[in-house]
């Protein structure tokens, strides 16, 4: 197969490299915006969320930023985060029809990932593995849908402050969770939103209602990302417990960027895997 170029947005938490382009979305909070790139001071950043009392935004990557992406390109697939939380797919696809009316004889994929964090990049890698075999481009966009429909997203949530002033949820649960130590256990819906499962209380409950939500999505044992924002501990201890579950998992933590870190909150885990 020719060369492909792979784009992403930051709503995956994926860092840039030669094989992989990432367009930053951009975060407004208290009117300081943040470029969720890879010089995103998240210690200035997460404090300011901490001390904001005002309701955030984000920003998508604009339909330039994805054409300046799609420079040079004959084939490409651009992966983004859910539509249900971003513009993200919205704008990619309007730079898709641009980059191939103005360059014909291209061929550009939009996956909306419906999802965000390690999810997307499950789907990613899975996507890098399609096109380093011998599948045909014309091939890849059923696959990746195909596939989509085996990978999942959980998540912990420590803090709701930040999806109450945004107006996910009520102020005052917000903060009864907080006094009560309530943590919010959730995945990425269909439509691609954050939906909640379970309240727990402590970590501990917590790890236990992510291990029966992983056994009941059938996982067995394969590729698995936790992404952390500023909780390396409690990713460490989940890892250890599905590993004494599943020895033979392959698991890597990493640390969430901006727009997650915004979404999610200090303390948060997002675990992505799939069920193949």
């Amino acid at each position: 197969m020719e060369e492909v170029k792979l784009i992403i947005d930051s709503g995956s938490n994926d860092r840039a490299s030669e094989k992989l382009t990432v367009v930053p979305l951009t975060v407004t909070i208290a009117g300081k915006d943040f470029l969720d790139n890879e010089d995103l001071d998240m210690d200035d950043f997460l404090s300011s969320m901490e001390t904001n009392t005002e309701e955030g935004r984000t920003s998508c990557p604009s339909i330039d930023e994805w054409l300046k992406a799609l420079e040079g390109s004959k084939r490409a697939i651009m992966l983004t985060i859910t539509s249900g939380l971003s513009g993200s797919f919205s704008s990619a696809y309007q730079a898709k029809q641009i980059y191939e009316k103005d360059n014909p004889g291209s061929k550009v994929i939009v996956v909306d990932s419906r999802t965000a964090g390690p999810e997307i990049s499950i789907i990613r890698e899975e996507i890098e593995r399609l096109v380093n075999s011998k599948t045909r481009f014309v091939d890849i966009e059923q696959k990746i849908s195909q596939y989509k429909t085996h990978t999942h997203l959980l998540v912990i949530l420590q803090s709701l402050h930040n999806l109450a002033l945004n107006g996910r949820v009520n102020i005052a649960v917000a903060k009864v969770a907080k006094m009560l130590n309530i943590d919010v256990v959730g995945t990425a819906s269909n439509e691609g939103k954050l939906e909640p499962i379970s309240k727990v209380r402590g970590m501990k409950r917590a790890f236990k209602e992510v291990l029966k939500l992983m056994e009941e999505r059938k996982y067995r044992g394969g590729r698995i990302i936790i992404d952390q924002c500023r909780n390396e501990k409690d990713a460490e201890t989940l890892k250890q417990k599905i590993l004494s579950l599943y020895p033979q998992a392959d698991i890597i933590i990493r640390s969430m960027r901006g727009l997650c870190s915004f979404y999610a909150e200090e303390g948060s885990l997002m675990i992505g895997f799939d069920d193949l």
